[in-house]
């Protein structure tokens, strides 16, 4: 992500749902070091108005654990997500490799 902050994914649901959290994974691959993403969920209903979902808040992703994070929220109708990306340790740059919305 060119070594920027804050970079973001965005995505689009196929269709509205109500969603209670999120899970980011990165490559589990033992050559990446233990790192912790600062990162902000955002959701939105249009694609353009975006509300905060979960705060920013750093989160540690461990090759040994599968470097795997689950982000809960309140359940909440959206048809966009967004996650920001605000800080790494392991890099100059947010990483992110899948994103997955769980319904509530």
């Amino acid at each position: 992500m060119n070594g920027y902050f804050p970079p973001s994914l965005t995505v689009q649901l196929r269709e509205s749902s109500s969603v209670g959290r999120v899970v980011r994974r990165l490559p589990p691959s033992t050559a990446w070091g233990t790192r912790t993403q600062t990162r902000t969920v955002q959701g939105s209903t249009n694609g353009s108005t975006f509300t905060t979902l979960a705060a920013s808040q750093g989160h540690s992703f461990d090759p040994a654990t599968g470097n795997s994070v689950t982000i809960e929220f309140p359940a909440t109708a959206v048809r966009h997500l967004r996650v920001v990306i605000s800080a790494n340790t392991g890099r100059p740059a947010g990483q992110l490799a899948e994103l997955e919305a769980c319904r509530a």
